[in-house]
């Protein structure tokens, strides 16, 4: 008798993020994305996923290069955004860190815009990128002329002290 073994699948969900201390904007995602996971990953698993959560706090250009970061907040699920668009705005808790005016990415949801994204949200992105169709593009990626305000800014600001 042959014993077929079923395969997990694997599903890698980052938050990357600007900063955790300061940012309303960014630290009310990660409480909102930390509650819609303590709901998801229990189903998921059940589903025969495998769910793997990270937190990276994007500290430098470098950084921001190396994980092809667009804006602050953002959420992936298996390395591709869960939103489709970025739409940013004046971020005062960011501008601050850096010294500079920066805008911080705004959550589109059913005709308006959110600085932090609502579990209703997060939740359909979420199970939108989990079973839905996979856009995976490879563009070419350009740090942002907005994230790369900040990190000078940030610097500068630390040199400065």
């Amino acid at each position: 008798m042959k014993i077929k073994v079923k395969q997990c699948k694997k599903i890698l969900i980052e938050y990357l993020y600007l900063d955790l201390k300061t940012c309303q904007r960014c630290m009310g995602t990660d409480k909102v994305l930390d509650s819609v996971l303590l709901t998801l990953k229990p189903v998921l698993e059940v589903a025969g996923f495998s769910v793997e959560y990270r937190k990276i706090e994007i500290e430098s250009a470098d950084m921001a290069i190396q994980y092809q970061f667009l804006s602050s907040p953002t959420i992936r699920v298996n390395s591709e955004d869960i939103f489709q668009s970025v739409v940013e705005n004046d971020c005062g808790c960011c501008s601050e860190i850096s010294g500079t005016k920066v805008k911080c990415r705004v959550f589109e949801y059913e005709g308006r815009n959110y600085e932090v994204p609502t579990r209703q949200m997060l939740v359909n992105a979420i199970l939108r990128s989990i079973y839905g169709e996979h856009t995976n593009c490879s563009n070419e990626y350009h740090l942002p002329e907005n994230l790369k305000e900040f990190f000078e800014g940030k610097q500068h600001k630390k040199l400065t002290k």
